[in-house]
């Protein structure tokens, strides 16, 4: 199993999304007088998404290197837990 760096970004252009600093630029093609203004509530959340973290890079490496050596223990009583918790909440949400 090989778990790769992966990129996550917003559509407010051009923001951090790791501890790494890796950053991803959305683009779409424009024509002529093409141009696109948020929201100032748009503007909050992306300026509020620039700077949290999408997930620990560190927490990731040390799972990685325990997958690799073989030290990675998966607890499936806590699996199962947390999957069926996971299902009841859309059938909840699928009820409303």
């Amino acid at each position: 199993m090989k778990i790769e760096n992966s990129k996550a970004g917003s559509i407010a252009g051009n923001l951090p999304s790791s501890k790494s600093g890796q950053k991803v630029e959305i683009s779409a093609p424009a024509g002529p007088g093409d141009s696109v203004e948020l929201s100032p509530q748009l503007q909050n959340i992306a300026k509020s998404l620039s700077t949290a973290d999408v997930f620990d890079t560190a927490r990731v490496e040390e799972i990685k290197q325990a997958i690799s050596e073989g030290r990675f223990v998966v607890n499936p009583e806590k699996v199962a837990d947390q999957l069926l918790e996971t299902v009841r909440d859309l059938i909840s949400k699928n009820q409303r």
